[in-house]
């Protein structure tokens, strides 16, 4: 290979979880050319980042120019049922890919996604929510997160790392599961469109508020962090906004042109330790110039969408 073939070789990104949902994104972005001139690599399926040769054999194989950090076990009651498989996957599974790479002489930028759950519960005070707010995190997913985004700063202060940490707030979006709170409302919807279910939505409870933000514009947010982001920083993602849940269930309710009643499902609720949040993305606006571009009314169409075709 000549040095011109060798300079122009595109750069390899390897996205940990990219067969998820958010991992997805990411690889259409990546093929979009909204990296740049990255090229997507993910781990085979199986792949277990518990097993310490496993990571190290993953580095070694993509010898990676950049790391996006997704897999994650992210579903919060799961932890509360085994907070250790928690802590083994996304805390000591960040350690066993942070001394793969180094073991691999890694000199990359790494990006590793925490989550706004790490802020617990928040008084109305403290809202929106900025980097400066210390967290306090109330269940074993929170905290093992949290645990892992000090572990790759710890590694940006003394081990030289280019990391950088972010926390997306609930991000939303087609392709979703149906233990989220918009596809399980948007599922409802369509079948009751459809004529496959009366016009009573079951829910828990849908008057908290929250800040979601389009998946799409949170890989673009990933992307902008990636090109332009400052090392050891740590950037909130959110849209800014807080929202309903009920008022997006009757923005859904409008688009498909039905009416419906809601009935609470004794089953679906759970304690509401926060009845408000929001967040805001400042620093990563002045960092990056990202700000989130799709309409609502966008994600929501896209979401029932998704429904129809998968009804």
């Amino acid at each position: 290979m000549s040095v011109v073939e060798t300079l122009a070789a595109p750069r390899r990104l390897l996205v940990t979880g990219g067969s998820g949902f958010v991992g997805r994104y990411v690889e259409a972005a990546v093929r979009a050319g909204d990296f740049g001139d990255f090229r997507f690599h993910t781990p085979p399926q199986g792949w277990d980042i518990r097993d310490a040769e496993a990571a190290l054999q993953i580095v070694e194989e993509v010898r990676p120019d950049a790391v996006l950090h997704l897999a994650a076990q992210s579903f919060v009651p799961r932890s509360f049922e085994d907070p250790r498989e928690t802590f083994e996957i996304n805390t000591l599974g960040t350690l066993n890919l942070l001394q793969a790479l180094k073991r691999a002489e890694f000199s990359g930028r790494f990006l590793y996604v925490s989550s706004g759950d790490v802020y617990g519960q928040v008084a109305e005070s403290d809202m929106p929510v900025t980097e400066q707010l210390m967290p306090a995190p109330r269940n074993p997913y929170a905290v093992s997160k949290f645990a892992a985004e000090q572990l790759c700063l710890q590694w940006q202060r003394s081990e030289g790392l280019d990391a950088i940490v972010l926390r997306p707030f609930n991000h939303v979006g087609p392709g979703q599961g149906r233990q989220f709170v918009l596809p399980a409302l948007a599922s409802q919807v369509v079948a009751i469109a459809q004529g496959r279910q009366a016009p009573v939505i079951e829910a828990g409870d849908i008057d908290t508020t929250r800040d979601f933000t389009d998946v799409r514009d949170i890989v673009a947010a990933y992307a902008a962090a990636l090109r332009d982001g400052v090392s050891g920083s740590l950037y909130l993602i959110a849209s800014g906004v807080e929202r309903k849940v009920r008022d997006l269930l009757e923005a859904m309710c409008r688009i498909e042109g039905i009416e419906v009643e809601v009935r609470q499902d004794p089953a679906k609720l759970r304690r509401a330790e926060q009845r408000r949040m929001v967040g805001s993305s400042r620093a990563l606006n002045d960092a990056t110039g990202w700000a989130p571009r799709i309409p609502m009314d966008q994600t929501l169409q896209d979401i029932l969408i998704d429904q129809r075709n998968n009804s």
